[in-house]
């Protein structure tokens, strides 16, 4: 088989070269006057350069985003910042000329309260002196008593670690995961995975740990940056454990904790007062810019609305909302008409329960078969590199001519991998092409889910190249002769 390799190498993210493998061909070559239609007319090839002109120089997401963030603010799901984000979006797609739809949803409405952390006995105090610690609530973690809770802390370094002390050294204390975030492998570009190897702990050290008694867990903040920033995220309770309050602590802390339990005993004062209120009505916001020729076949384009409630959320998502409604601009300015449908999908409800991509899956479980492809954005505004595509191999060569375009502002390279980004993973289960925008994560985790995710830590012309790479792509597949090969549908493990 003849294959084309081409060897990457970004200074900035590795000492080591990286070889990727971004197209394969054809296994012999076709005989004379049997050769296969192109998968795009040179028409479209020259329509895709265009976008990608008009996107590198296009501000209007920058724009966007702002009004986004600085005007609207944080949008957890069910606060009346969400509310207001999903009219904004709403109008602006039609503003767009597109044909909009508000998907119904009913959302989880939790909200944060008061978060007070302060060990109130340690080696080497003084008197009447505490040590104030800094943390912030979990995602949908219950509430101590209002009072707040008093009680022994102890530090594992991990699951195992927790079953090796068991009940015996467990029961009736404040259990603190602290297992760092590995931020050198961050620093070499593999941030996403730093995230999950330390994120586990968010997930489920609060049921581990109460089941062998615990009453409450603080855990080492999932992030990159030491600057007493604490990283919220969401949290699960097993059915079979108790729920016992949970926060993230700031790194900076969890590492003073640490130091003073090599020293001796310590005692923690810890308030912490969420609510989880009835569910809230909200929307998926969805927009149509009409196929000319296919209008029944649907390309998505796609971001999530809702953010966590310490920063403005512009990283996480905001950023992607702004890049999926940047391709119908970019589109509507250059006046080119798509011959499949561009789907723009505002999803709500992907920090804390995944309501608004789990009804869209449903509501549309009888169409997927006219789901042409998905793509999203999640992982924040750096420099783009290519796309994470969930497909069948055969997928690569024919998308060649995009990458070849793309590679002429970084950002055309392709691999194949399990879906990365959560809206769009019951698509690709079902066998829908799918595509995540793969960017630089060296520096995304030093603000994702903190009070420092705000729209400063954008760039516009990397949320430019972000969202040029996205209206290529979408248009592409948009106008793209023949189909698409499709995987065969799976059930996610």
């Amino acid at each position: 088989m003849l294959m084309r390799l081409f060897v990457w190498y970004h200074p900035s993210l590795s000492v080591l070269p990286v070889l990727m493998l971004i197209c394969l061909f054809a296994a012999s070559v076709t005989p004379p006057g049997q050769e296969k239609p192109a998968a795009f007319s040179k028409e479209t090839e020259r329509e895709l350069k265009r976008i990608q002109q008009a996107g590198l120089e296009s501000r209007y997401g920058y724009r966007l985003l702002a009004q986004l963030t600085d005007n609207i603010g944080p949008r957890l799901s069910g606060s009346p910042q969400a509310e207001r984000a999903v009219d904004f979006i709403a109008a602006e797609m039609r503003r767009l000329g597109l044909e909009v739809q508000l998907e119904k949803l009913l959302v989880p409405h939790w909200v944060r309260g008061e978060e007070v952390a302060e060990l109130i006995q340690y080696p080497g105090q003084p008197a009447n002196a505490t040590h104030k610690l800094v943390l912030t609530t979990l995602g949908g973690s219950v509430a101590t008593s209002s009072e707040g809770i008093k009680a022994d802390l102890i530090v594992v370094s991990g699951l195992q670690h927790l079953q090796e002390l068991g009940e015996e050294k467990v029961k009736g204390k404040v259990v603190l995961f602290n297992t760092p975030f590995d931020k050198q492998m961050a620093s070499q570009g593999s941030g996403l995975e730093a995230y999950g190897q330390a994120a586990i702990y968010r997930r489920t050290g609060p049921s581990a740990a109460a089941c062998l008694g615990a009453v409450a867990v603080l855990i080492r903040s999932v992030g990159g940056a030491d600057y007493r920033l604490p990283h919220t995220g969401t949290t699960f309770y097993a059915a079979n454990s108790p729920k016992i309050p949970a926060a993230a602590i700031a790194a900076e802390d969890a590492d003073l904790i640490n130091r003073l339990s090599s020293q001796g005993s310590l005692r923690l004062h810890l308030k912490l007062t969420p609510r989880t209120l009835p569910d809230a009505v909200s929307y998926n916001v969805i927009g149509d810019l009409k196929g000319s020729e296919h209008p029944e076949q649907i390309v998505i384009v796609s971001g999530h609305l809702d953010s966590w409630d310490l920063g403005t959320g512009a990283l996480d998502d905001g950023a992607g909302v702004v890049m999926a409604m940047e391709t119908v601009h970019l589109l509507r300015e250059l006046k080119l008409k798509p011959k499949r449908t561009i789907r723009v999908i505002a999803w709500m409800n992907e920090e804390n329960g995944q309501v608004g991509s789990k009804t869209y899956f449903s509501n549309h479980s009888q169409d997927l078969q006219n789901h042409f492809g998905a793509i999203e954005s999640d992982h924040g505004a750096g420099h783009p590199l290519g796309f994470d595509v969930t497909a069948e191999p055969a997928v690569l060569p024919l998308l060649s001519p995009v990458a070849s375009i793309l590679q002429g502002s970084g950002a055309g390279l392709m691999r194949l991998t399990e879906c990365r980004v959560t809206d769009i993973v019951p698509l690709a289960n079902a066998g829908v092409p799918s595509f995540g925008l793969w960017q630089d994560s060296r520096f995304y985790f030093n603000y994702h889910h903190t009070a420092a995710d705000t729209f400063d830590k954008v760039d516009p012309h990397e949320l430019a190249e972000n969202a040029t790479a996205m209206a290529v792509l979408a248009y592409a597949l948009a106008n793209m002769q023949g189909e698409l090969p499709r995987k065969t549908a799976t059930i996610p493990k």
